[in-house]
């Protein structure tokens, strides 16, 4: 859509608190806050941070109350308990485990976290900018009383909550990380004022192997949940081809009063913890997509988090960097080179190189569903799945 032609201009409120990135579960694991860092260094070295428009804030933590919106009283004294006593180990709570390691700043920087996507949230909805963006949130796949995949408290079901709480009658849930949003779909499961839409790999080749098309809701919210699993491989034709044959329409029929996304930087091609081929470049044209679709469908109200990628600095800085620069209605041209200042803090970080360009030299095109489709395709098998599954519920023709 044209900028003169929406109805809110844009305007972004960007959350960020450099103890964010105490979110660290230490050496060797692969959610590295490393990637926190680098994000907001390129988002002030290019000058989005500075530009018009753009409010730079931080919040304070989510107090017990709030947690308490998705998480249980009960596993909220747990996630405390580890922080006092990480040596220990929590299986019924998803704590000191393989993927959730305790450390003494689990319960703070997690419910810091979560803080930063609920004042989004409310930022948004009391009309303060019609944009927010906090790429440290996106901690999709903790259950309301268990860790899980990396995440302690799931921030934007905080969010979404908090929307609720706020007055919010339909509000919208898109994730595109490679990986199924469980977490956020579990806690609004039976809810029909949200809509959960995930697509990401095949559960039968990657965790946590839920995200069936078969998974549309509870009884008493029958079409709020849609799934579309990809098949591993799937490169950017596939993966747009799939978001434009399933988000617009649904988002369209819901008509949804706020958006709320979940931008996971691991269905690149260069991740090293799934099996999906997608670049930077179409990960910045969902981004726009979202971005549109928010000034098309909730009067420009969006609420963007970060998530998943673990190719902490060739993809994840970049990547969300376009997701604030869109947010910001200032996108950056693919073909810029990045800071020399940024490469010389990836490399006092890392010691290694940076990405030289805004780009992985990509110009992903796709083909619409709705002109054909090859039934002995997998994917397109996975599209018309997806849609036979959840598109009656909400009037439409799969």
């Amino acid at each position: 859509m044209p900028e003169a032609e929406r109805d809110t201009p844009c305007g972004l409120h960007l959350f960020w608190d450099e103890a964010v990135t105490a979110y660290d579960f230490g050496p060797g694991h692969p959610m590295d806050p490393t990637r926190l860092a680098l994000t907001m260094r390129l988002v002030e070295d290019l000058g989005l941070a500075a530009g018009p428009g753009v409010t730079v804030r931080s919040a304070p933590p989510a107090g017990e109350s709030t947690l308490r919106l998705v998480h249980t009283g009960e596993y909220v004294e747990a996630v405390k308990h580890a922080a006092a006593h990480p040596e220990q180990t929590d299986p019924r709570h998803g704590l000191g485990t393989d993927d959730n390691w305790a450390f003494p700043a689990v319960h703070t920087a997690s419910a810091l976290i979560a803080g930063q996507s609920v004042a989004a949230a409310e930022a948004v909805w009391r009309g303060e900018a019609p944009h927010a963006v906090n790429f440290a949130g996106g901690l999709h796949h903790a259950m309301p009383g268990k860790a899980s995949g990396f995440c302690i408290y799931n921030d934007p079901a905080l969010a979404i909550a908090r929307l609720l709480e706020l007055g919010a009658e339909r509000v919208a849930y898109v994730d595109v990380d490679v990986h199924h949003g469980d977490g956020v779909q579990e806690a609004f499961w039976n809810d029909p004022r949200v809509l959960t839409v995930s697509l990401h790999e095949h559960p039968a080749t990657l965790f946590p192997q839920t995200g069936w098309p078969t998974e549309t809701g509870g009884p008493d919210a029958p079409g709020s949940a849609a799934n579309l699993p990809l098949p591993a491989g799937t490169g950017d034709t596939g993966w747009l081809r799939a978001f434009h044959a399933l988000v617009p329409e649904l988002l369209a029929a819901f008509r949804p009063q706020v958006l709320v996304t979940q931008h996971g930087a691991d269905t690149h091609v260069e991740d090293p913890l799934a099996h999906l081929a997608v670049t930077v470049d179409a990960q910045r044209l969902i981004a726009e997509e979202l971005h549109e679709l928010a000034h098309r469908l909730t009067g420009g109200r969006w609420v963007a988090t970060g998530g998943g990628g673990y190719a902490v600095v060739d993809v994840v800085p970049r990547t969300w960097t376009h997701l604030v620069a869109t947010a910001a209605g200032r996108p950056v041209d693919p073909a810029t080179e990045t800071p020399d200042s940024w490469r010389a803090e990836v490399h006092r970080r890392t010691r290694g190189p940076a990405p030289l360009r805004m780009t992985d030299g990509a110009r992903p095109v796709w083909r619409d569903f709705d002109e054909g489709y090859d039934p002995a395709d997998r994917l397109d098998q996975a599209i018309l799945a997806s849609r036979r599954a959840v598109f009656p519920h909400h009037g439409l023709l799969a």
